[in-house]
């Protein structure tokens, strides 16, 4: 007999970035989790690692979820404060005075964007989505209560988080990420607005704004708006308490973003704000860092119609997702057409296993231990999460249903139903794939018909028949397929 899920919750094992070691899950209220993951910052368009990220911790909802426990999901949407170097500007103001129009519409245009392609992703939404901007009072509320309690300081209208004075009173900061505070200075750039903190590793709370900043509050200091750091503090805590049980994000969060998140938690209330931190690793792609400058970069919907210069394809956001989940979250990972075919061909190869198990024929004998197999789903899930392992895991039961429909294994009825079911609560409610529908493959197979028609009018331009392309192209417009050619090819859009 497989185990209850109460024993399946009993063994669930979390890396905690804080202590650099697995440890047993125990929330702080027996049966609830509270758990925060840090959003985008919308004025971008959201690329793949941020994607990656928010696809690995909506697997450890799904699974905790599943597990029984009651979880409050929060992830917050940026849409203030997040400052460039602690300079004087943060993203979403530049980018509007940039564009030269309203932050609101910057904000408005990427959030729709970042729930877009989350949706295509298969993504739960979060139990509460709050916005900075949205909590702004309770911003400066916990600025005047670190102020109050001398760790703070104003200059000119602007307020700084005294990390030295943090440091030597109330813990260690760095214990998060592993630095020393004597590292930091000796390492600190010179940057704008440096010159008004007592000590360069300073962060600020609350920023005064300049005549040419246009997201500003007014504030006891002045007009203003607030430092990044803070409003996933007062998010956090307005929404799960003082403590709370786990903090998620991507890696390049751990340091500063989360370690002054630690500071100020720890400032306000004495306590350590979270039990089990946890991050996401790094996307890379064909080997090398994501970026812009480079040219190394693609975005989602890119990905997903194949318009693109990078790869020979388009590959679906079922795919993509299965991508993801064939690396454990803590690991780098490495975006390749070679690494896309690979979950292309997994994922078909677990649906088509999934079809067949009903047709399987019955036995009144097993050649398989299915519960045992079972237990080993959540022995990897347990094991952090691990993720590749399990689809592995379902990888050995798929050849076991080729050898059942083959006859060389055999199947008894109740087994066949427990293998069912499994399948199905780790592929849909725990991995988050769905199920290929008619539609899909139908799809599917109107763009096998159009490209055949493609390579048709292509050999037909080549023999100079221009009648007969033409006559390709006005008939697929006709029906609503605007054929695309450029100088990597033809492409085509499908209007609705």
């Amino acid at each position: 007999m497989p185990k209850t899920l109460e024993q399946y919750r009993e063994e669930l094992k979390i890396y905690n970035s804080l202590t650099g070691k697995k440890e047993k899950f125990t929330p702080l209220v027996p049966g609830h989790v509270g758990m925060y993951v840090c959003g985008p910052t919308v004025y971008s368009n959201v690329h793949l690692g941020n994607v990656r990220t928010f696809v690995s911790f909506d697997v450890i909802y799904r699974y905790l979820k599943h597990l029984g426990y009651k979880v409050r999901y929060v992830r917050n949407i940026t849409d203030a404060g997040h400052l460039e170097d602690d300079s004087d500007e943060d993203k979403i103001s530049k980018k509007a005075r940039l564009e030269k129009i309203e932050p609101m519409e910057i904000v408005q245009k990427y959030t729709v964007d970042f729930h877009r392609i989350l949706d295509k992703m298969n993504n739960l939404p979060p139990s509460i989505e709050p916005t900075a901007t949205g909590h702004i009072i309770e911003q400066i509320e916990a600025t005047k209560e670190i102020l109050n309690k001398g760790l703070a300081y104003e200059v000119n209208g602007s307020i700084y988080f005294d990390v030295v004075k943090y440091n030597k009173e109330i813990d260690r900061y760095g214990k998060l990420s592993g630095r020393k505070i004597e590292e930091l200075i000796a390492n600190t750039r010179e940057l704008e607005g440096q010159e008004e903190k007592r000590n360069p590793q300073d962060f600020a709370l609350w920023k005064k704004a300049k005549p040419q900043h246009i997201m500003r509050w007014p504030s006891p200091w002045g007009e203003g708006f607030p430092g990044w750091h803070l409003e996933c503090t007062v998010m956090s805590t307005k929404y799960l308490g003082e403590q709370f049980d786990i903090h998620g994000g991507g890696m390049d969060l751990k340091f500063p973003h989360h370690e002054c998140e630690i500071a100020q938690g720890k400032a306000l209330s004495g306590k350590d704000p979270v039990r089990y931190w946890m991050h996401a690793n790094m996307l890379i792609m064909n080997g090398k860092k994501m970026s812009k400058s480079t040219g190394n970069y693609i975005l989602p919907n890119e990905l997903f119609s194949g318009e693109n210069d990078k790869f020979k394809k388009a590959y679906s956001p079922a795919t993509v997702r299965m991508f993801f989940l064939m690396a454990q979250y803590r690991n780098v990972l490495d975006l390749s057409e070679e690494a896309l075919q690979s979950a292309e061909k997994a994922l078909a190869r677990i649906r088509e296993a999934m079809k067949k198990i009903d047709r399987l024929p019955v036995s009144n004998k097993d050649s398989i231990d299915v519960a045992t197999w079972r237990d080993s789903l959540y022995e990897a899930m347990n094991d952090d999460f691990n993720t590749p392992v399990a689809i592995a895991r379902m990888f050995d039961a798929v050849k076991t249903i080729n050898r059942i429909i083959d006859g060389k294994d055999s199947i008894t009825e109740a087994s066949k139903r427990l293998l069912s079911e499994t399948f199905k609560i780790f592929y849909n409610d725990i991995f988050g794939l769905p199920v290929e529908s008619e539609s899909g493959a139908a799809q599917k197979n109107l763009e096998h018909v159009i490209k055949i028609l493609i390579d048709l009018r292509n050999e037909a331009r080549s023999q100079k028949n221009w009648p007969l392309a033409d006559k390709i192209r006005d008939e697929l417009h006709a029906s609503g397929i605007i054929l695309k050619d450029g100088k990597d090819g033809t492409t085509f859009e499908i209007k609705g």
